[in-house]
């Protein structure tokens, strides 16, 4: 996928796309297995008053909203670039060039080279306005290090615009502009009440061009487009092009359900995928910088990864949910908790994690300071704790997200490699031999190093390699060799088909689920 802000990024060459290819597949069915004259098509449940599929005109929601829809202009002074001296060319003896170049470059040398003058550079957005005092909303991306930033109306006015505050991490700005009588403006609605198919209006200031309308449908919701931790993006098919970055997306009510970000492009133009922030996430991040101009997110202080089939089978999960808990950070809230590795968070302050990466989102629009409830899977049962959640520090990421038998093996003597076939690896114990071969450092002080990954095994496909050390096997400590083909042969006589193993590589821990051969 090519993801590109929509002011910052120069249109590219077009990518090459694989082609996609359909298959129909055929199946019977037993007589009688479908009961067809209780089916009824979908369509038929639709309401009544759903059916009307475009309104009239969208002019009468246009001429009430579009004053308040601005067009920003921003400066900044560019540095003249730094050239390197270059080296003379080289002619033939008695070239008539020769002398000449050599004087040119001797100049040069000596300074006397008029020096390249500075210049600005400008760039175009959109955004709008939120309160009659003159607060704009905009993308970070459409202002970020300018010098001078205007907001041009509807009506043709120009302001020069104050920055009030900025977050990259949800690419949101808040400017302030001023005169005597009140903006124009509008609000921001409810973006959770939208759903997939509702009509939604674009106003914005593509190519510079001003005030341009264009009209769609909400295409999808909860789109992670890799643009920042807190992805969670309306996808819109109305025409977004470049220079609308921060302009609205109006539900039919006359609400902002959206801030146009981001659009899918392989050649820079529209295709008719774009991205808006929901409004529901812009709302506390615009009231924190009118407020503060920073933005204070709640922060538990752990890493987490998504819970796999395999990951849910190995700890006795009914569902694929929640966030699992790879490690806790030093002095987090999660710690003093009691939170630990291996737990996974199954709600957080009675909201349902479906997906891994819904949490980062929640925690940050979480107060700080606030004791919230937190329901977790551990080894096997539900359990509840309070957490009281810290403020994110800004040089922290919340939560970085890593997708990535036994046969009853007698005592060895410390050193020996033990094969535990089941896994396709070979394990021992922690020396000082193994910490030297495989530079792990006097900090690790537990669990077993993988010295050999069979290539066919289950350790290669979830990319173990040696140097690695095993800390846990099903969530139990493993120490030595025979700990851990003891897990391994618990986890087959109970019929599993996984078993899940905490392992460290340098510093970094992460939970994998390694298929058990038979």
């Amino acid at each position: 996928m090519i993801v590109r802000k929509l002011l910052s990024l120069p249109p590219r060459p077009a990518a090459s796309l694989p082609a996609l290819a359909m298959m129909l597949l055929g199946c019977s069915l037993a007589p009688g297995s479908l009961q067809a004259q209780d089916a009824a098509p979908l369509g038929d449940s639709v309401p009544a008053d759903s059916r009307s599929f475009a309104p009239p005109s969208f002019a009468p929601l246009v001429e009430r909203v579009a004053p308040a829809v601005v067009n920003i202009s921003t400066s900044r002074q560019v540095q003249p670039n730094d050239q390197q001296a270059m080296p003379m060319p080289q002619f033939p003896p008695g070239s008539p060039f020769e002398e000449f170049f050599r004087d040119f470059f001797d100049q040069n040398r000596r300074g006397q080279r008029p020096p390249e003058q500075q210049r600005r550079a400008f760039s175009l957005g959109s955004g709008f306005l939120v309160d009659p005092t003159g607060y704009v909303v905009t993308n970070n991306h459409v202002i970020a290090d300018s010098d001078e930033i205007k907001v041009i109306l509807n009506d043709d006015s120009e302001y020069v615009a104050k920055m009030i505050g900025t977050d990259s991490k949800t690419d949101l700005a808040l400017l302030k502009i001023e005169r005597d009588e009140p903006f124009p403006y509008v609000e921001l609605g409810d973006s959770d009440g939208i759903r997939v198919g509702d009509w939604m209006m674009a106003i914005g200031n593509p190519f510079g061009l001003g005030s341009t309308v264009t009209t769609g449908i909400v295409s999808a919701r909860n789109r992670d487009i890799n643009a920042g931790p807190y992805d969670d993006f309306l996808q819109v098919d109305a025409a977004i092009n470049r220079g609308n970055s921060g302009g609205p997306s109006f539900g039919m009510d006359g609400k902002v359900i959206g801030i146009n970000t981001a659009i899918f492009s392989p050649s820079g133009g529209n295709v008719g995928i774009g991205f808006a922030i929901p409004a529901n996430i812009a709302k506390p991040i615009i009231e924190s910088l009118k407020e503060t101009g920073r933005v204070a997110r709640g922060w538990l202080g752990v890493r987490i990864q998504a819970v796999t089939q395999e990951i849910a089978e190995g700890l006795g999960l009914e569902e694929e949910a929640g966030a699992l808990v790879a490690s806790t950070q030093e002095g987090g809230p999660a710690i003093a908790a009691g939170i630990q590795p291996g737990d996974v968070i199954l709600e957080f302050d009675h909201k349902k994690i479906d997906r891994m990466r819904s949490l980062p989102r929640i925690v940050a629009e979480t107060a700080v300071n606030k004791e919230v409830e937190v329901l977790i899977w551990r080894k096997g049962e539900k359990q509840t704790v309070k957490v009281t959640l810290g403020e994110l520090p800004d040089d922290e990421t919340l939560a970085a997200a890593e997708e990535s038998s036994g046969n009853g093996q007698p005592d060895t003597p410390p050193g020996a490699a033990v094969a535990i076939d089941p896994l396709g690896l070979k394990v021992q114990e922690l020396t000082a031999e193994s910490r030297s071969q495989f530079q792990l450092g006097d900090s690790v002080t537990k669990g077993v190093v993988i010295t050999e990954v069979a290539p066919d095994g289950s350790a290669a496909e979830e990319s173990l390699q040696p140097g690695d050390v095993v800390l846990e096997a099903g969530q139990d400590p493993v120490n030595t060799p025979k700990e851990l083909a003891e897990k391994v042969e618990e986890a087959r006589s109970s019929g599993k088909r996984n078993i899940l193993l905490m392992v460290e590589r340098q510093g970094d821990l992460r939970f994998v689920a390694l298929r058990l051969a038979s």
